[in-house]
Formats: structure tokens, C-alpha cells, sequence
């Protein structure tokens, strides 16, 4: 991994934990902000979902991306009261991710369900148990119908809100998401990584100094795709097979997709394509 120049399609503080790992192996992470995000323009709906998630109406609360923990993080800040207290006693919590969880622990929740295979929303839907039940979803608005539909069919009753918006990178600054998470939560690291603008990035790409870019989201893919005719020889290295899917579907190559949405998964994708390039079959 050493003198690899690794772009990470991400804000710097939310490629920290990444860039972290990267830089202690010896390569040099970048950073390349694509998309942001933005507060829900219908707010009273997503404060009717929370005032009926804190009443018990809800058997469980679902949360599909740390993006929507940070809006949770906002809305109890808005309440004055701790983040757990937005749930009633008897309300469980599931998601879609060991890094997820973790995160939702660290903040004082109890994860009760996250799946031990794929860490994806189909994941979370194969290990979920076919019964009635009555489930809150707040999710980003360009969210995939694929987890609620897939709840749906195994009996559940799902409420799906739009927690936040998903826009081109900067968000409008009176509307983009404020809250951040502690970095004892997310790990951040040392150090914040080197940021470029679009310009840059395409200047690496086209002189083929750029070994690799990691995508989180198929959003990223997308915008990949529009700004930069061609990534040169760099690798594209999906997190999540929803990126992957998407990124072929846009016609990128997909060189790896990380098996765990996490830094370690990211950089054991790395690792792989690398050095199955220096060993041919």
C-alpha cells in the first residue's frame, strides 16, 4: 500500500477514519467531496414519525446509514433530550452494518438485529422474522424501495420518512445537516486529509497518478460519472454491491467491492486488487 495515492469520494471528516488507516500503512489518501446532505424540507412529517417513535406506536426503528443518525443526533438536540429517549421502552432497533451498530451503541442505543452476512438493507431483510410488526424507517429521499418493500413483505408495517436529502456537494449552508458525530463514536483519527476540488482530481486521473477512488454510495457513483469522462487507470472500489451495481450499470469498471462497509473492508479490498495485479495469473 505504500506511495499508493488513494481519493476518497467522501467530506474529510467523514473520510477521517479511512484516510487514518490509509496513511499509517504509508499511502497517501485524498479527499474529494461529491455529495452532501441536507435537512428533510418536510420536517413536520418527520417529527410526526418521532413523536409517534417516542409514544410507542413503533415496534421497532429501523436505520439504514449514519446519515441518519445524525439526523437522530439533531432532532434530540432540538428536544433536549438524550438520544435514547427518543425511543419508548418496548421499541427495538435494527440496522444494516457492524460499523452502524457500533456507532448506534456508542450512543447509548441497544442494537437488536443487524445482520451477520451481508451488510446491506437485503442483508437486514433475509435475517428479518416474518411476523407482524410496526416499523419506523427514516431514510435518505433518493433511498432504494428495496428495504421497505422488502419489510413489507414479511408482515411488517412500515412508516418510511424522509429524514434528509442527498444533493451535489456543498449543501445550501442554511439547510445542510449541522449535526456531527462525536469522533470518539466514528474513530476519526489523526491528521485531516488533503482536499481536492473536481479540477485536481481530473488533472491526477488523466496524468494516471491516481491508483485508486473509493465510492461509498451509488450517489457518488453518479456524480463520478458526470464530472470525469474517464478515471484513467485508477481503480474503482465500491462499498456496498449497491455502488457496484450502479458503477457498472454507468459503464466504471469495478475493480473491487469492500466485503465489509468498514476502513479495514475498505483497505482489504485495496490490498487485494493490488496485489493481485503484482501476482498474475
Amino acid at each position: 500500500m505504500a506511495g499508493r495515492r488513494i481519493l476518497i469520494t467522501r467530506s474529510a471528516d467523514r473520510a477521517r477514519p479511512l484516510a487514518s488507516l490509509l496513511s499509517g500503512l504509508g499511502a497517501e489518501p485524498l479527499v474529494l467531496p461529491l455529495i452532501d446532505f441536507e435537512r428533510a424540507q418536510d420536517q413536520p412529517a418527520l417529527d410526526a414519525g418521532l413523536d409517534r417513535l417516542f409514544a410507542g406506536d413503533f415496534d421497532w426503528l429501523v436505520i439504514s446509514s449514519i446519515t441518519t443518525v445524525r439526523v437522530l443526533v439533531e432532532k434530540a438536540a432540538e428536544r433536549g433530550v438524550p438520544l435514547p429517549d427518543l425511543l419508548s421502552a418496548g421499541t427495538k432497533v435494527a440496522t444494516i452494518g457492524a460499523s452502524s451498530r457500533h456507532v448506534l451503541e456508542s450512543l447509548g442505543f441497544s442494537v437488536d438485529l443487524v445482520p451477520s452476512g451481508a451488510q446491506s438493507a437485503e442483508g437486514l431483510v433475509e435475517v428479518w422474522e416474518q411476523a407482524p410488526s410496526r416499523v419506523f424507517l427514516p431514510q435518505a429521499d433518493i433511498a432504494a424501495p428495496g428495504l421497505r418493500d422488502g419489510l413489507s413483505t414479511k408482515g411488517a408495517d412500515v412508516t418510511a420518512v424522509v429524514a434528509y436529502h442527498t444533493v451535489d456537494y456543498p449543501a445550501r449552508e442554511e439547510m445542510r445537516l449541522g449535526a456531527r458525530l462525536p469522533a470518539a463514536v466514528v474513530n476519526s483519527g489523526d491528521g485531516t486529509p488533503s482536499v481536492l476540488d473536481p479540477a485536481e482530481a481530473r488533472k491526477a486521473f488523466d496524468a494516471g497518478t491516481m491508483d485508486a477512488v473509493v465510492a461509498a454510495s451509488p450517489s457518488a457513483a453518479r456524480r463520478l460519472a458526470a464530472i470525469f469522462p474517464t478515471l484513467g487507470g485508477s481503480r474503482f472500489i465500491a462499498i456496498g454491491r449497491p455502488t457496484a451495481a450502479e458503477a457498472s450499470r454507468l459503464g466504471i469498471t469495478v475493480a473491487a467491492t469492500a466485503k465489509e462497509p468498514t476502513p479495514d473492508g475498505i483497505v482489504a479490498a485495496l490490498e487485494s486488487v493490488f496485489a493481485n495485479e503484482g501476482n498474475p495469473q
